[in-house]
């Protein structure tokens, strides 16, 4: 363990300073290799990001490792929520509702630049599964679910008050409808801050790295060799506790673990997909919860800046959580949904700007010994292998605080070890150190001179825009876009190696910034101006560049093709 005044020096930049770097990636491979670790978290989503960073704040000595890149999978591929789960009363999961309520006011406090509050607005139709009575009711203890501390409190709408609120929305059948308050986020950026947070505390982070094997010792797993991707080499990490928390590949995992044996799966994915469209074609002035014609799920309409965003499916699917995609089958199903409601902008595939999909890691407990994806429970769940090997599996995105939490304290139950309570829950995330958000967007809008790109950087670094906008000072071709018409800098790019462990021009594109998602090309043009900033950083020559550009291409497809049939 490391000491306390270690952790003390370690803490994130004040706002105004310049956060210092992460040591670079050359370093933190040595120190995978040559220094033993209390902790070794595999798996670098938005759980074990915020697992390393509460065991690395309590003072253990910790490691992460990932894959891919942070955020890789289901946590750059949500609906962007935080929230108390409205849906889930419905199947009677008050216990997590509450919770949820809990962590959504808070990471509104922890995380204001990402985390903001949104208004939602659910109307309610003529033979409705869910008729007036009933959600004004469910919304009354959702606000009690919340302590009655909630945004704002809900309020029941008339049929003319829908209608004001969204002009655009199918009026025939409408009874009125009633509306409350969640937040959005940025799924991905906010599983950053966990992993810049975890490495300012001390921890070792590192992406591109993937456990090929576990060191085993008289039964007990006490280590595991971890191969660095971008070069090849083989590192033996040493470690008295490891924590599987890698979602969807979960049970890959536990295959390793030759103490684990199962009759089953410990993790029960559903397929839930996504699609953008502009915001000018539905012209939407709040978010909105709907029941979708075509089978009654609870599906949203999301605004998303210049974007709108429409989803969700929930479909079980045979695809490797890797290569999961939207089919033909999801688009028409969200299109149909949203035309149902929106009949006068007849939205044609065409107008898809980009459609991506996500697999939800349901802990295969919460089924209850039913089969349906959307009442099972998203409650979170730890288990010890044999080999002494914790998973954590379930969950949902507004409850990765809590369940980080819990996991570290599953850890320091295994060690044997003094508890010493978590601090996450007061200590703001990097760049949430701001007094006034508003006052922030207004200082970087003078000084920035361009609104929606003072905004996005804002929104995306919090505290820390200031250090990002500064490269442009430096060298004023960095303040040119990467994309024309849309708020990202090159300076971003730049910003993204030296302090955001950027490797790949998708870790850019697609996870750092949301360029793949607003694009028709998903990036691939972004990619080319990318790349003349992100080369001579990286080292890359002309070959490589143009490795590095086939590869993103390849990313791309892997992530935004649509499939033309269910996998």
């Amino acid at each position: 363990m490391r000491s306390e005044s270690a952790v003390l020096r370690s803490l994130p930049a004040s706002t105004g300073v310049t956060p210092a770097p992460p040591p670079s990636r050359a370093e933190r491979l040595r120190s995978l290799e040559t220094e033993s670790f209390d902790l070794l978290v595999i798996g670098g989503g938005v759980t074990g990001a915020g697992a390393a960073r509460d065991a690395a704040l309590r003072g253990l000595k910790v490691a992460l490792v990932e894959r891919e890149d942070f955020a890789s999978g289901t946590s750059s591929r949500s609906s962007r929520l935080i929230h108390g789960g409205l849906r889930y009363l419905e199947h009677g999961h008050l216990g997590l509702v509450f919770e949820s309520s809990i962590e959504r006011r808070r990471l509104l406090q922890l995380a204001p630049h990402l985390v903001r509050p949104l208004a939602f607005v659910w109307p309610v139709y003529a033979g409705a599964r869910v008729p007036r009575w009933k959600l004004n009711a469910g919304l009354m203890l959702y606000d009690a679910l919340s302590l009655f501390r909630n945004v704002k409190a809900y309020q029941r709408l008339s049929l003319k008050q829908v209608l004001e609120a969204e002009p655009g929305i199918r009026s025939e059948g409408l009874k009125g409808g009633a509306r409350y308050y969640d937040a959005a986020t940025d799924d991905a950026r906010l599983t950053l801050a966990n992993v810049l947070g975890a490495s300012d505390a001390g921890a070792v982070v590192l992406n591109h790295a993937s456990v090929k094997r576990l060191v085993m010792e008289e039964g007990k797993a006490t280590g595991a060799v971890v191969v660095d991707h971008l070069t090849g080499a083989e590192h033996t990490v040493r470690a008295r506790a490891i924590v599987n928390a890698t979602g969807p590949w979960s049970d890959e995992i536990r295959q390793l673990d030759s103490g684990t044996t199962r009759s089953g799966p410990a993790v029960r994915g559903s397929k839930g997909v996504h699609i953008a469209v502009p915001r000018s074609r539905l012209g939407i002035q709040d978010a909105l919860t709907l029941l979708s014609p075509v089978d009654g799920r609870v599906m949203f309409i999301l605004p998303a800046d210049a974007f709108t965003l429409i989803g969700t499916t929930e479909t079980a699917t045979r695809a490797h959580p890797a290569e999961v995609r939207a089919s033909e089958a999801d688009v028409a199903y969200l299109l149909a949904s949203a035309n149902a409601f929106f009949p006068e902008a007849k939205l044609t595939r065409e107008d898809m700007v980009s459609a991506w999909a996500g697999i939800r890691p349901l802990a295969a407990s919460g089924y209850h010994g039913n089969t349906d994806a959307g009442s099972a429970s998203r409650e979170h769940a730890i288990d010890v292998s044999p080999s002494g090997v914790l998973a954590i599996s379930g969950g949902k995105l507004t409850t990765f605080r809590v369940m980080a939490r819990d996991v570290v304290n599953a850890v320091e139950r295994h060690l044997v070890m003094p508890h010493r309570k978590s601090t996450t829950d007061a200590r703001p995330l990097p760049g949430g150190d701001i007094a006034k958000l508003e006052a922030e967007f207004a200082s970087a809008r003078q000084e920035v001179g361009d609104a929606p790109t003072a905004d996005h950087l804002v929104r995306a670094y919090g505290s820390r825009w200031r250090a990002v906008w500064a490269l442009t000072q430096e060298t004023p071709a960095l303040a040119e876009p990467l994309v024309d018409g849309l708020p990202y800098r090159r300076a971003e790019a730049a910003w993204g190696v030296s302090h955001e462990m950027v490797q790949t021009l998708a870790d850019l594109l697609i996870r750092r910034l949301k360029v793949a998602f607003e694009t028709r090309d998903q990036g691939r043009s972004a990619a080319v101006r990318a790349a003349s900033v992100m080369a001579p950083l990286l080292g890359w020559d002309a070959a490589e560049t143009e490795r590095q550009l086939a590869a993103y291409a390849v990313d791309a497809h892997r992530i935004f093709g649509v499939d033309p049939a269910d996998a």
